[in-house]
């Protein structure tokens, strides 16, 4: 089977089946809610939805604490309740992709506590242990400040085990040819149930080795091809999104040179310099990013995102740069979070300011790479900070201003509801936006729609233009016969500005208007200075088609010269 990377033009929506819909209810979101809500995120654009874990789990971690893979946690329902899901995804022409959390289990797992009861256990060399106390101990911890040691001491084997997370989530001796299978066959037995891929946790963690005397972590590179192929002879079109914050000289061995590894890998470089551009107005970071991260196979892609489950982590930003975005998004240390992110949601970050929120995801629809959303920012949903760590942008999806958002019909919501703020449920939800036709929900409905008919962002190559303005964006993009021109003003002021047909490239030149796509104010070739020249207003953003048959159609619409 060939894939046919349907991944190249999809819009991703990350959600919790937690926190998304309670269709049962006892408080709490499940399959049975989730479905009911299918018709929603079909109606908004979405073609894929990637679910967070909802494997059976402890939940000291928020479910990324597996005890059984092959298993649906019963507060969500059960596996027939997920194979539901699956079809009803299918049949709406929508995909599925779920966690895939390999790099540690829960210490409730069976094989750790079968691991731990004895030196003979055939699970034993799954994990990883050693009899003394690493030196380097006391480094390389995930989530410094909350978490204190990578070696614990476990007294049933009377050894230390690794976690590069918590201490309830050893990890997983990946480097084990058994551990390897289990893995294929985890990823098997989702894709009999209609899986189309997997958002793969912590890549670099699982393809590194790991042991008492590893000082500097080797990976292994062809653990990923090893995954890809299994995937490609299973189901041809099922990918692995990876997880994997790294440098940009590191991009093509994740991606492989010929895309024989992942097919696609969440662009973090992109993403931390994009905050910076937005904390400071200056472009010329991002854009040297865009071009380190430019090179990728032709069957590979960024996922592009601006904010997640997670913290967003400015960890790759020089510690002035990160200052900056810290004084602009989380000037409160209740806001930040392990000493290199912030822990709140895009629309509070940026004060409810509708227009730079049109700005930030104008950007992340015309960045290279397919857009992944994460539920609730499509309406602007706000964070709670007296929540722990991440949990912060975990609360439940805000459906209407009755009582617990629409969430639950139970008497108490078992998943924490944003109630006492601006960004309460009685202020921001998807009922009263629904009914504005100028909500910020109605406005991501449209803009979906635009980058979902603008496949050569996607899909084709992109290069960086030179507006002369540090404070401007602007990026082209070529693919099969197709041109687009994307600008964004990132300062609070207006810029004239004033581009010539050479430097926006083929279709300018022969003096073609440049058709926006968004509205009807198309720009002109002017005769008087040879340019075109566009009012770009504070925080403005524009996405013009250049030349093709756009311009045929605009023949009537140019305006009339003066008459003297």
């Amino acid at each position: 089977m060939i894939n046919d990377l349907w991944y190249k033009n999809a819009i991703v929506y990350c959600l919790s089946v937690e926190t998304f819909q309670d269709g049962n209810g006892d408080g709490i979101g499940d399959f049975q809610g989730l479905i009911r809500r299918l018709d929603y995120l079909q109606g908004l654009g979405v073609t894929a939805i990637w679910l967070m874990p909802f494997q059976t789990s402890p939940q000291k971690d928020d479910g990324y604490d597996i005890a059984d893979y092959y298993s649906v946690d019963s507060r969500y329902g059960t596996l027939g309740d997920f194979v539901d899901f699956t079809h009803a995804c299918e049949q709406r022409g929508m995909r599925v992709l779920i966690d895939l959390v390999v790099n540690h289990t829960s210490n409730q797992h069976p094989w750790f506590k079968d691991a731990r009861s004895s030196p003979d256990s055939p699970y034993r060399d799954w994990y990883v242990w050693s009899k003394k106390k690493p030196k380097n101990a006391n480094t390389g911890m995930v989530f410094p400040g909350v978490q204190q040691t990578t070696w614990t001491w476990d007294e049933a084997a009377k050894e230390f085990y690794f976690h590069r997370f918590y201490e309830f989530q050893p990890d997983l001796n990946t480097a084990n040819p058994a551990v390897q299978a289990e893995i294929l066959k985890i990823m098997g037995f989702w894709i009999q149930l209609g899986v189309s891929g997997f958002r793969m946790d912590a890549v670099p963690f699982v393809i590194a080795k790991k042991g008492s005397g590893v000082t500097r972590p080797v990976e292994d590179y062809d653990m990923l091809r090893t995954f890809a192929a299994f995937l490609s002879w299973r189901k041809g079109d099922a990918i692995i999104l990876a997880e994997a914050n790294v440098l940009p000289t590191t991009d093509m061995q994740y991606f492989g040179e010929s895309g024989e590894r992942l097919s696609m890998m969440f662009n973090f470089n992109v993403n931390q310099h994009l905050f910076y551009s937005l904390a400071t107005a200056d472009t010329r970071p991002l854009e040297t990013s865009l071009t380190q991260t430019k090179p990728r196979p032709a069957t590979a892609q960024w996922g592009t995102f601006l904010r997640n489950h997670d913290e967003l982590d400015l960890g790759r930003l020089t510690e002035p740069q990160r200052r900056k975005v810290f004084a602009a998004f989380g000037p409160d240390k209740s806001m930040q979070l392990y000493g290199r992110g912030i822990r709140r949601r895009l629309a509070p970050m940026l004060r409810g300011d509708r227009r730079r929120i049109e700005l930030a995801y104008s950007l992340l629809f015309s960045l290279p790479g397919t857009p992944v959303l994460w539920y609730g920012d499509e309406i602007g949903m706000g964070e709670d900070l007296s929540l722990p760590e991440r949990y912060s942008c975990r609360t439940a999806m805000q459906w209407t201003n009755d009582n617990h958002a629409g969430f639950t019909p139970a008497t108490r919501s078992r998943v924490n509801v944003i109630r006492d703020s601006a960004f309460g449920y009685q202020h921001v939800n998807v009922a009263e936006q629904r009914r504005d036709p100028n909500s910020l929900m109605d406005w991501m409905e449209r803009m979906i729609r635009v980058r979902k008919e603008t496949p050569e962002i996607g899909w084709g190559d992109f290069s960086i233009i030179d507006t002369g303005h540090r404070e401007i964006l602007g990026l082209r993009y070529d693919w099969r016969g197709n041109h687009t021109l994307v600008l964004h003003n990132f300062a609070d002021a207006p810029i004239e500005l004033c581009l010539s047909p050479r430097a926006i490239g083929d279709g300018a030149q022969e003096g073609k208007p440049l058709v926006n796509i968004l509205s009807k104010d198309h720009s002109f070739l002017e005769e008087d200075n040879g340019h075109y020249c566009i009012h770009m207003e504070p925080y403005g953003y524009r996405w013009f088609r250049v030349g093709g048959f756009d311009g045929l159609l605009l023949k009537m619409a140019k305006p009339e010269p003066k008459s003297t």
